[in-house]
């Protein structure tokens, strides 16, 4: 009984340690959620407590992707100026330190070593392609062209000097040089230079002549000095994966065999509602669903999947959970528990994108239609091992006649995989040879050079490789950004302000990088204006519920967990009408499923085709050809069916209105007047309230693209920031919530309205909430305002279509507007706005620090006012609690997917195909991509 015990602790805590490592592998998956509500996530987030430098190289190796730009890009941006020489220098000499001074066997000084690798491209190839550039080019005939005028004169002078009284004696007397570090091979090239160009006449010798001899003097010399040292010691990935060695021994992927079903059933299992007929047993989970399907054998199934079968058999007659399957296929597979943590990784890894889509619809029911239940990622984990096993022993059986148990196969295979390739010593010589001629290393100063200095130049060379160097241009061009973006904000600081003492007007904006040029229009239009930023959830996160929406969502920062729900209801006299229209709607997306269903099944899709096909071309074409008119046609038709525009927000908590949790709907006014109180203060709109202030969500609006929610607002998970605005206004709005704020010292004149409203930041038109409450004295104050907003979205328009190839230069604000409302409805513009693409850095402060500078739509804007804060500091804290993780994720995002389009990004748009209504595949089968597309 005891053994039977202690074997079942054992069993538990491998177990736990299992359910361990598995949450641990979840943290490394993409996070963000999907197509409906994209979240910027920084894709190293599981990385955050490491420095970024070292976040990155590790980021690389587990994910496979690049680090940074390819050398060549960042040397584009260097001859574009966009890195500024005194910025490399300087990004060196941050970097090294102390050690910039120090020098290299006497021949250069760290700094300038690093200096002339980052300034001048180190290309290199095979032996082959080197002896050939070598024998074909006239890199043995002349210095190379960036070499400067004194580099050169130095090194033929120097070599002049040196062959002539040392070598020449030999070669005329035949007596012995003693020139030091002159070996039988220098000799031997020397007298065989000398003599084919007649060394009789060596003083009559022209420049030309001397340069070639040079040049060829100092090949030799870097060949000898490379094949006199050992290169730096490259260890050779060990594989942790079976796959690997499998794949090198056999040349056959197992991952492909595997990846086809997987992601095939993943898809089935993870759909929102877009596949023809829902995954039967879905609600056993995963795991069961899979055995489910995959029982029986089915006709014309791949041959490797026929043992499948047997092994559901086998698993389900010994009732095996999916943790104790884990636990047997790496117990089969002959992985040690020491290594579990980075098998279970790698192996999560492989299919990234759909492991981490059913991580969040485990982790994140909320953000969904349709949630996965708690435990799916392990179910995903045990059906790839499973499947792992079954490929892998299939493919040795096969190619490798072998009928040993998987447990051996991977160190067997391993210890046969092929030795590492030779050192190329015309590579490092080549490297050497170049470097010599920029820095003005003659062959004498390199030839004295003892084994031990020979190993010291080539270590020092091969230690600053094409990662480090990578490494010091990213810091040099982020420097370039942060010096120019320091030295506008101090000269901008010493000219005089606007002086706004009683404005008319305040407008509350999001900080996203896209509102900073459209607040600065909006200030210079009327001197009555005063801008703001927040966070675009405007401190108030939420659960919304449109009126013609048939689910909630998060609209608050992706870290936030909502504790409230709010719902947009059609007010009572219009009602009949909501419910008739919303009807309508409902039959008309259950006939547009079913036409889609149908067109995708053999005999009905070939009838619909053939009959329907030609009528789909016309609205096709007319979108293609006359985009305004179309949808000008589409509003009006969208407009008998949509939901009625007067509606309110049921923002007040009452107990005859049940939340989805059992909670109520709304807020009470205690809570309301938290939030309220929190907002302004953090804003520091404390006192001197306008008659009028507006609170501006954004989102934006485009006909063809699956990451339309990229461009919505990030502080609300993807969604539009329009119904926080509201919600803030109305609340801001009530008396009750005034009369609390007076309590707290905050007194809100009288005669001061709030306005919600959503900025369209591809249109740039702003959308009025509750427009019928605004009271009659307002009414011509708000046309005045109106007015104004009209002429900064006209500036704001030409200001953008700088940047559009398709907008022409001369192009005024009015026909700019016209563009930008064009782009919005033009089929064939995959990306009508480019996001917050251009943006670097983030400013927290007065407004008054960046009042009428132009900051190119480069930063994030977020209002702070010292004054109004504590000595703790509890604002800014509060501040910068939802400004980090919103500015660095969409910064991140961005910066990754730029840096590694295939990697980190989604890559390539054109051969996106939206899946399961969550995310993109590349074609008809692929990963689920994660990140932006390049487009």
């Amino acid at each position: 009984m005891e053994f039977i015990a202690a074997a079942v602790e054992s069993r538990n805590e491998r177990s736990a340690l299992l359910s361990d490592l598995v949450e641990r592998a979840r943290a490394l998956l993409p996070a963000q959620g999907p197509l409906a509500a994209f979240a910027f996530i920084n894709p190293l987030q599981a990385l955050e407590d490491v420095p970024f430098d070292e976040a990155v190289k590790r980021g690389a190796r587990l994910f496979g992707c690049q680090p940074y730009l390819s050398e060549d890009r960042y040397r584009q941006k260097l001859q574009r100026d966009r890195i500024r020489r005194d910025d490399l220098q300087a990004a060196v000499r941050e970097d090294l330190g102390a050690l910039a001074k120090q020098t290299i066997c006497g021949l250069s000084t760290r700094y300038d070593l690093r200096l002339a690798m980052l300034e001048h491209p180190l290309r290199i190839g095979t032996s082959d392609e080197l002896r050939w550039f070598v024998a074909e080019t006239d890199a043995l005939q002349r210095f190379r062209r960036e070499v400067s005028p004194e580099h050169r004169d130095r090194l033929i002078r120097d070599t002049h000097r040196w062959l002539q009284e040392s070598l020449r004696n030999e070669a005329v007397h035949g007596e012995r040089s003693k020139s030091p570090g002159c070996t039988p091979e220098i000799r031997e090239l020397v007298l065989s230079l000398l003599s084919r160009h007649n060394d009789a006449t060596v003083e009559h010798w022209n420049d030309r002549t001397w340069e070639r001899i040079s040049v060829q003097v100092l090949w030799r010399v870097c060949l000898q000095g490379a094949a006199q040292v050992q290169g730096m010691a490259s260890q050779r990935a060990t594989a942790i994966r079976h796959r690997d060695v499998v794949r090198d021994a056999t040349g056959h992927d197992t991952d492909r065999l595997v990846d086809e079903v997987l992601v095939r059933y993943s898809a089935a299992f993870a759909d929102q509602g877009f596949a023809q007929c829902p995954l039967p047993c879905r609600s056993d989970g995963f795991f069961r669903a899979f055995f489910e399907m995959y029982r029986r054998p089915r006709l014309g199934e791949p041959g490797w999947l026929r043992d499948l079968s047997t092994e559901i058999s086998r698993i389900e007659t010994a009732g095996l959970s999916p943790i104790e399957c884990v636990q047997e296929s790496l117990e089969w597979l002959g992985v040690p528990e020491a290594e579990w943590d980075d098998f279970i990784s790698a192996t999560l890894l492989v299919l990234r994108g759909w492991a981490g889509i059913l991580s969040q619809l485990e982790v994140r029911p909320d953000r969904v239609a349709v949630p996965a239940p708690a435990g799916t990622l392990l179910e995903f984990l045990a059906v790839r091992l499973l499947l792992d096993r079954v490929a892998l022993a299939y493919v040795a059986k096969k190619q490798l006649h072998d009928a040993q148990p998987l447990s051996t196969i991977r160190q067997r295979l391993a210890r046969e995989r092929a030795p590492t390739p030779p050192e190329n010593i015309e590579q490092r010589a080549f490297i050497l040879f170049k470097l010599a001629q920029l820095l003005g290393w003659s062959p004498l100063a390199l030839v004295v050079q003892s084994n031990d200095g020979w190993q010291t130049i080539f270590t020092e060379i091969e230690s600053f490789s094409s990662w480090e160097r990578r490494r010091i241009y990213q810091r040099a061009f982020e420097r370039q950004l942060r010096e120019r973006a320091l030295d506008a904000l101090s000269i901008h600081a010493m000219r005089p302000r606007r002086e706004c003492e009683s404005p008319r007007f305040q407008a509350v904006f999001c900080i996203d990088a896209r509102e900073e040029s459209y607040r600065r229009h909006l200030e210079e239009a009327s001197s009555e204006f005063q801008t703001f930023g927040m966070a675009g959830f405007f401190g108030v996160p939420m659960y919304f519920r449109g009126a013609a929406d048939a689910h909630y969502a998060a609209v608050c920062p992706v870290v936030v967990y909502p504790k409230h729900w709010v719902t947009e209801d059609v007010l009572y006299p219009l009602g009949e009408s909501h419910r008739r229209r919303a009807k309508t709607r409902r039959a008309l997306g259950m006939a547009s499923h079913r036409l889609h269903i149908g067109s995708r099944q053999i005999a009905s899709g070939t009838l619909l085709t053939a009959g329907i096909g030609v009528l789909a071309s016309i609205p096709l074409t007319a979108r293609l050809l006359f985009p305004r008119v179309t949808a000008k046609i589409r509003r009006l038709c969208s407009s008998l069916v949509e939901s009625p525009k007067l509606t309110r927000l049921w923002l007040e908590r009452t107990a005859e209105n049940p939340g989805p949790d059992g909670d109520a709907i709304g807020f009470t006014v205690e809570e309301m007047a938290d939030l309220a109180t929190a907002a302004v203060r953090d804003l520091g709109l404390v006192s001197n309230f306008a008659r009028l202030v507006f609170f501006l969500g954004h989102g934006s609006s485009t006909m063809n693209n699956p990451h339309n929610s990229v461009y919505n607002c990030g502080a609300c998970s993807g969604n539009t920031g329009g119904a926080n605005a509201r919600a803030l206004a109305a609340m801001l709005n009530d008396r009750r919530v005034k009369e609390i704020l007076v309590e707290r010292g905050i007194e809100i004149p009288c005669d001061t309205y709030f306005v919600g409203g959503l900025h369209n930041t591809c249109t740039d038109a702003v959308t009025f909430f509750d427009l019928d409450l605004l009271p009659k004295s307002h009414r011509g104050d708000f046309e005045e305002a109106r007015h104004t907003f009209e002429l900064a979205a006209r500036r704001n328009a030409h200001e953008r279509c700088r940047r559009f190839e398709s907008a022409p230069l001369k192009i005024t604000p009015a026909e700019a507007k016209y563009h930008v409302e064009s782009r919005a409805e033009d089929l064939a513009q995959t990306r009508p706005e480019y996001g917050n693409a251009s943006n670097a850095f983030c400013i927290v402060g007065r407004r008054s620090l960046t009042e009428g500078l132009f900051l190119d739509r480069r930063s994030f804007l977020q209002s702070y006012d010292p004054n109004v804060d504590d000595e703790n500091c509890n604002i800014l804290n509060r501040i910068l609690s939802a400004v980090v993780p919103v500015c660095s994720g969409i910064n991140l995002q961005y910066f990754f997917s730029y840096v590694d389009s295939n990697g980190w990004g989604c890559g390539s748009k054109l051969p996106h195909n939206v899946s399961a209504l969550l995310g993109v595949m590349d074609g008809a089968m692929s990963d689920l991509r994660s990140g932006l597309p390049w487009q």
